[in-house]
């Protein structure tokens, strides 16, 4: 009769005092922390009420019961273990996701924006995972014969644990590696990189794993511990904006001024130029041609490739209706 009672009183807590701090959420979420308590009491209404519940009757137990309430206590110790775990992972979510929302979707903003997006989910990943392991941990230390046995495993089964931590390396470091990418300022979520030969976008970064959507729409799995070991272009670090160019070949006798004139009509008629910088040089030659390139701004890495193959595609419609001469061709001296 007195544990139905202290169960039956339990429950009434609990649900009162979810009442009154949803009427309390309520009114403070009229200011300007809505966006937070609102989602924040939604997601964790139900793990908040089984924590109230759960400790309220951990709590009105005997310290030191005998018999089957002993064993019900233990029970209730580690229903409260698990569940306190599952309101902060509720709790992380929500943040994260709420963070998420205050930021721009939209992967042409600013560096500092692109960064936290970077930061946000490893670093949430990373703390659900410690919350995880920290609450399996104490539900082991609550069996006695669990812990003694663990303790023994740890002072005298040193090469068992040797081959764990030898099997779970590539996983650690995969992590360790994801907290470093995130952190390092070396590239975030909406960066354009080249990365062998390959150049796309990148669409998420997670503890194990960078996710990069190439151009033609194909997904680059990469591990983090890739972008700590091996060099790669960032073509967008310090801003959103890409600078493309094209290289081409002609011949020795092309005016250089008429094919500028040429490139930059081509640049200001075209929507994908930023109205940044551009410019014609010529960067080499060989005994047959020059080599010229042209380098022109696009607001991000997609307009900066199609920006690429148009200039690419306008210049050579341009030598070879206009200035077929021009056009690369070999020459062979006759000398008797």
């Amino acid at each position: 009769m007195r544990t139905a009672l202290i169960v039956v009183a339990a429950l009434a807590t609990a649900v009162v005092v979810d009442l009154i701090s949803g009427m309390v959420v309520r009114r403070v979420a009229r200011g300007r922390y809505r966006w937070l308590l609102e989602p924040l009491r939604h997601a964790c209404r139900r793990p908040a009420a089984a924590v109230l519940l759960v400790a309220a009757l951990y709590y009105a137990l005997p310290p030191e019961p005998a018999g089957w309430p002993r064993h019900l206590r233990h029970a209730i110790l580690l229903i409260l273990i698990a569940a306190s775990a599952w309101l902060v992972n509720r709790t992380l979510s929500v943040v994260e996701v709420v963070s998420f929302s205050k930021l721009p979707s939209d992967l042409v903003t600013s560096r500092r924006i692109r960064r936290a997006r970077t930061q946000i989910r490893p670093v949430r990943r990373l703390t659900v995972a410690v919350v995880t392991i920290v609450a399996i941990s104490l539900i082991l230390i609550t069996f006695r014969p669990v812990r003694v046995f663990g303790i023994s495993m740890l002072t005298s089964a040193g090469v068992v644990g040797a081959v764990i931590g030898l099997s779970a390396r590539t996983a650690l470091g995969n992590a360790f590696a994801g907290v470093q990418v995130a952190f390092a300022d070396g590239l975030h979520v909406g960066d354009v990189l080249v990365v062998d030969g390959e150049w796309g976008r990148v669409e998420e970064v997670k503890l194990t794993n960078v996710v990069i959507r190439l151009w033609d729409d194909r997904n680059l799995i990469l591990p983090t511990t890739y972008f700590t070991e091996r060099p790669f272009q960032n073509w967008t670090r310090n801003e959103s904006r890409v600078v493309g160019k094209i290289q081409m070949h002609v011949d020795h006798t092309a005016e250089l001024d008429d094919l500028r004139r040429e490139a930059r009509r081509l640049v200001e008629s075209s929507p994908l130029w930023d109205r940044g910088q551009w410019v014609l040089q010529m960067v080499d030659s060989t005994p047959q041609t020059v080599v010229i390139q042209v380098q022109a701004s696009a607001a991000d890495g997609a307009s900066a490739w199609d920006l690429r193959c148009d200039l690419r595609e306008g210049l050579i419609r341009y030598l070879r209706e206009q200035h077929p001469q021009w056009l690369p061709r070999t020459r062979n001296q006759y000398q008797p």
